[in-house]
């Protein structure tokens, strides 16, 4: 499958910009299933920017600018190649060692009704099959309803109001299988839904390590693995660490920002 994406943030202030530093998490990486037919970032300061792989094998562009009125726009764009394999990802260059993804996070530290999910699920010793069972209950369990939730919402509260985005369900997953000693990690980028048509928001799911077969990925919000309508951008802890745009800014005054994202099948 061939995708098209267009992600546009744009940012409004009351005042000039004296300063801003931002991180951006907008580039596709290579593997096995996926690759970059074309991309490009379009942003203030994009021409300086540091551009590096970190910890986790992410591509990161550091940029800066300063003494901007604004509109800011930053926009990512380009052309992607996906494969079907049923979730499995090989071919990523990861340095950070697999232990690290059972770090706890605020984000992601079970509660009694998660670990409850998690005695269900991943008791026997055939992970596999239970991470599927996992991903449905979520599914079953949390509806999907934007605004139910925010930024800082963890898998505990989401799981306890039945209520969430991508986003919640991805952290629930991970806080479960966590709790069963089992590595997982937060994944962002884009989906399409199908022939002819597009998305309007980024996305997010989760990759859990299968002994034998290595990192699968898990999206509970839509109850199945990724598909050749991903795309995979970065992956962290949870979604705090790959925030697609995070940084800091100097004078701006309020804030007020707008996001528009264009996922679609592209003509090959």
């Amino acid at each position: 499958m061939r995708l098209f994406i267009r992600h546009e943030t744009q940012y409004d202030y009351d005042m000039p910009i004296a300063y801003s530093a931002q991180r951006l998490y907008l580039w596709p990486v290579d593997f096995a299933t996926q690759k970059t037919v074309s991309w490009a970032i379009e942003a203030p300061g994009i021409e300086k920017a540091l551009n590096y792989f970190d910890g986790f094998g992410n591509r990161v562009h550091m940029l800066t600018f300063q003494a901007i009125r604004g509109p800011v726009s930053i926009v990512a764009e380009g052309i992607v190649d996906c494969t079907d394999a049923a979730g499995v990802v090989r071919g990523l260059h990861s340095p950070a060692p697999d232990a690290i993804f059972l770090r706890l996070t605020k984000s992601t530290t079970p509660n009694a009704a998660i670990r409850a999910l998690t005695d269900k699920h991943l008791s026997a010793k055939d992970i596999l099959p239970g991470l599927h069972g996992l991903m449905n209950d979520i599914h079953i369990k949390v509806a999907y309803e934007l605004g139910a939730t925010h930024a800082h919402t963890t898998a505990a509260e989401a799981f306890a109001d039945g209520r969430g985005v991508c986003q919640d369900h991805a952290h629930i997953f991970i806080a479960a299988a966590r709790a069963a000693g089992i590595p997982a990690r937060y994944v962002t980028g884009y989906l399409v839904t199908g022939m002819g048509a597009s998305s309007t928001a980024a996305h997010a799911w989760a990759e859990a390590l299968v002994p034998d077969l290595g990192w699968v990925g898990f999206d509970p919000a839509n109850n199945t693995c990724p598909t050749d309508n991903y795309v995979r951008v970065a992956a962290g802890i949870d979604a705090a660490g790959v925030t697609p745009i995070r940084g800091s800014r100097r004078g701006g005054a309020m804030e007020r920002m707008r996001v528009e994202v264009r996922v679609e099948i592209a003509q090959q």
